[in-house]
């Protein structure tokens, strides 16, 4: 199939997963061995207060079900701490030198960030194929101005560097094609990654290999088994943290595409529409919202219109 783009036929074929989720938590506790006072276990009081205060401060919900998932979490916290208990971890917490000094910390240690290059693949085919076409030829966003993408749960980057892919291989077919690619997470360490642009080898397998050799580089030491991807190609896409709950998100530039995928689905849903809210304020008019295969965005009030499967265009 061919892309049309201002007129001009793109004998580019469509990336097919290129043919081939954001912050969210998951089960695996990763829980370090315990032993002498990193034995002892959470209490329901203390759940109770670092659940309600993660769900008031970063909007996830974290039912009793999870509390033997944050246990595990904290456990690193109290360790690095050199603190004997979840009640005097609160205690730190909830501190007003621990408020400031902890928080981050925290966050990063029970946010796990589930991500895969080329995830849910049909979204990149749909970009490549129709979403790209149409913004180019209805609204010029590329040609006339900066063509801006949004992976507003980018975790360790995986997201936000398919889609510089995608859109890479785009421009080639659409002369003076211009872009960039924003990634913005809660976590400060999956940030840190991110912004190295360095995977394990097995990370990168689900990328095709005619995009491995353009846009990756293998490192030297070739026992590691690592790869970076290439400067040309980080240079395109920047990072920095947000909290979704923040009144501003400090975002200027209007969003052709924003995906935010697996992540709607650990807040509860006036939070989600809340937060779909805002996210559609930084779309703008006919840009596109990617959310992931297991959300819905079904009976709520906003300015989207769905195009496909989870996939919303702003009227």
């Amino acid at each position: 199939m061919r892309a049309a783009t201002m007129g001009i036929e793109s004998k580019t074929q469509p990336p097919k997963a290129m043919r081939r989720e954001s912050s969210s938590f998951s089960e695996n506790t990763n829980e370090i061995p315990d032993g002498g006072i990193f034995s002892v276990q959470m209490s329901d009081k203390d759940f109770k207060r670092l659940s309600q205060f993660i769900g008031s401060s970063c909007g996830i919900r974290l039912p009793p079900a999870k509390k033997t998932m944050l246990e595990g979490r904290l456990r690193k916290r109290l360790r690095a701490l050199g603190i004997e208990s979840f009640e005097k971890y609160c205690e730190f917490l909830f501190s007003p030198g621990g408020s400031q000094s902890e928080y981050i910390h925290m966050i990063d240690a029970v946010t796990t960030n589930k991500t895969d290059f080329f995830r849910e693949p049909d979204h990149f085919d749909y970009l490549f194929e129709r979403v790209l076409p149409e913004l180019v030829r209805l609204h010029g966003v590329g040609v006339r101005k900066k063509f801006n993408a949004w992976s507003a749960a980018c975790s360790t980057g995986e997201e936000p560097y398919t889609l510089a892919m995608v859109l890479s291989e785009f421009a080639g077919s659409c002369p003076g094609f211009n872009f960039s690619v924003l990634g913005t997470d809660i976590s400060t360490a999956v940030l840190e990654k991110a912004r190295s642009g360095i995977y394990e080898h097995e990370r990168v397998i689900p990328i095709p290999l005619m995009l491995r050799k353009k846009y990756l580089l293998k490192s030297k030491q070739k026992d590691k088994g690592l790869v970076r991807i290439a400067p040309r190609l980080r240079n395109l896409v920047r990072f920095g943290r947000l909290n979704f709950l923040e009144e501003q998100y400090g975002i200027d530039e209007p969003m052709a595409i924003v995906f935010c995928r697996n992540v709607l689905i650990y807040f509860d849903r006036p939070t989600q529409e809340k937060l779909v809210k805002r996210l559609s304020q930084h779309l703008m008019s006919g840009g596109y919202l990617f959310v992931g295969h297991s959300e819905s965005l079904h009976g709520m009030d906003l300015p989207l219109v769905q195009t496909a499967t989870t996939i919303y265009r702003k009227q």
